[in-house]
């Protein structure tokens, strides 16, 4: 009971001096913190010296809240179009002339083969097609997410399942989410909250951003950038598209439908001025595949107009004066400062798989979140000062003893949700005023069986041992039981359910510490001291 190591007695003195050293900076004023951080030598890892705060949530310092939706019939089109297009290349390649051509329905594409020669010479490619694409989809439900149809008058029909399109929406919210975390964090602000909600929606809070068009702006941007010839006279008709020109007002272009390079081979963008008009521009570099293929396309082009297609609108179309070979270039549009660097925002996060539409937004001001602030400590600092009374009263010493370990029990777990960065919500605030509750719960349960053992007779030093011992068993138990509480919600909820969830598992996971090992601590430090006869409760 009141033997401790040297190496025990250090570590958790160490742990609890760590607790305020990275809670402390959530105290401090943002000039300090930069302070701290400007004047620690490089060499030292920021972790030894903190200068991270606490990290508030949408709802207690402001913010942008979006939900988008992704746009389940773009993706659909565009995997029908895909699929359209593998069809027509696998009809190239085996040779087979189609007078009628392949049709187009809802989901899916037909083709018709009189020859049943050549009917038996594609079928198995177009199996095979179907097999790559459902062994890429597979997630272990036995679906597949196309499947081929054959008819006796020779009418061959593949189409997209049901399966097939959910798989397809789900991969495309995935990447949204990160294309989309890409962007935000080009922003420069902190913590933002991304996140699934159902299966077509994307949840984007982000705290402290109070411009909720620019975030409109740069979230319902598709960013597909396309580098496509201005058509030449006498042009098909179906290898045209018609479209509209920033530079010429809204008025339509001819552009071809080859596409020469696509965004996805930029590696940078980054805003800049014009050095011979002083006008805002974007530079941009490919990387080595797009910088070869966009050379070869100009060095075979040149007097031709290079149109730069932005989501299907013209941005500029200069004339290609000389072949560009350095992978290097320019995008320029009557741009404005801001205007240039989203896009070379956009640009360098990456294009959305679909188009998003914004379904609800809202925007909370820092006013109604510095009220959730002081609400929030008003309701902590009277939570905290009953508990403290009501253990100092009740059990006097011990109850003093309780008291400074949930100090500390407090402190850890600010210097957690600081070190790990963690965002703290209005949520999380009460999961830790609750973790107050059940931090002296524990000692509560120490100390009436430390009460009981005594009036069956046992000395101080046995009822002191026992208390602890015995009730030690009840104590893991309740916090593994509310871990597994906390986990579930954390891992089943989203938003303010997760916050409260976070602050709950740190809560449990320091209760251990503060509650049993440094309260018992300090009751072998009493007692070794002070040699009592009679307990102090």
């Amino acid at each position: 009971m009141f033997r401790y190591s040297r190496f025990k007695i250090t570590a958790v003195l160490v742990l609890a001096l760590a607790g305020f050293l990275y809670a402390a900076p959530s105290i401090l004023s943002p000039e300090a913190r930069l302070a701290i951080k400007n004047g620690t030598p490089s060499w030292i890892p920021a972790w030894i010296v903190p200068h991270q705060a606490i990290v508030l949530g949408l709802d207690l310092q402001g913010g942008s809240h979006v939900l988008l939706e992704v746009d389940q019939q773009a993706i659909l089109k565009s995997q029908v179009s895909t699929l359209r297009d593998d069809m027509r290349r696998i009809l190239r390649e085996q040779k087979v002339a189609l007078a009628g051509g392949l049709a187009v329905q809802n989901r899916s594409v037909s083709v018709r083969i009189s020859d049943a020669t050549e009917k038996e010479r594609v079928l198995p490619k177009l199996r095979e097609l179907t097999m790559i694409d459902s062994i890429s989809l597979m997630q272990g439900s036995g679906s597949a997410s196309l499947e081929l149809i054959e008819q006796n008058d020779g009418l061959v029909t593949v189409s997209l399942t049901e399966f097939g399109l959910k798989e397809k929406v789900r991969k495309a919210i995935d990447q949204a989410i990160e294309v989309l975390r890409r962007r935000i964090d080009a922003l420069g602000t902190t913590e933002p909250n991304i996140q699934r909600q159902g299966i077509d929606r994307i949840l984007v809070q982000v705290p402290g951003l109070q411009d909720p068009q620019r975030l409109k702006e740069i979230l319902g941007t598709t960013a597909q950038l396309e580098f496509r010839m201005v058509s030449e006279p006498g042009a098909a008709p179906g290898d045209v598209d018609m479209l509209p020109s920033q530079d010429a007002g809204g008025a339509t272009l001819p552009i071809e439908k080859r596409v020469i390079v696509q965004g996805e081979d930029l590696i940078d963008a980054q805003p800049a001025f014009d050095s011979r008009n002083n006008e805002p521009i974007v530079n941009f570099k490919f990387n080595i595949r797009g910088a070869q293929k966009f050379g070869q396309a100009t060095s075979e082009s040149v007097g031709r107009s290079l149109a730069i297609v932005l989501d299907n609108k013209v941005i500029s179309a200069p004339r290609i004066q000389s072949p560009i070979t350095g992978g290097q270039g320019q995008i320029s549009g009557n741009f404005s400062v801001e205007s240039a660097n989203n896009l070379s925002i956009l640009l360098r996060a990456g294009a959305l798989p679909a188009p998003l539409t914004i379904v609800e937004e809202r925007t909370v001001g820092p006013g109604l979140g510095q009220d959730s602030i002081n609400a929030g400590k008003i309701a902590s600092y009277v939570a905290a000062a009953l508990v403290v009374v009501f253990m100092f009263v009740t059990y006097g010493l011990f109850g003093l003893f309780a008291n400074i370990a949930l100090v500390i029990h407090v402190v850890m777990i600010f210097a957690l949700m600081s070190l790990i960065g963690t965002t703290l919500t209005l949520p999380g605030i009460a999961g830790i005023v609750l973790t107050i509750g059940t931090a002296v719960d524990s000692n509560v349960l120490i100390y009436e069986r430390i009460r009981e053992e005594a009036r069956q007779g046992r000395s101080i030093v046995s009822a002191l041992d026992a208390g602890f011992t015995r009730a030690f068993a009840t104590i893991i138990d309740s916090n593994v039981t509310m871990f597994i509480a906390a986990a579930m919600l954390f891992f089943l909820g989203s938003g303010p359910v997760r916050g409260f969830a976070v602050t709950m598992i740190f809560g449990i996971l320091t209760t251990v510490i503060t509650a049993v090992t440094m309260t018992r601590m300090m009751i072998a430090l009493w007692y070794r001291t002070q040699r009592p006869t009679v307990l102090p409760f």
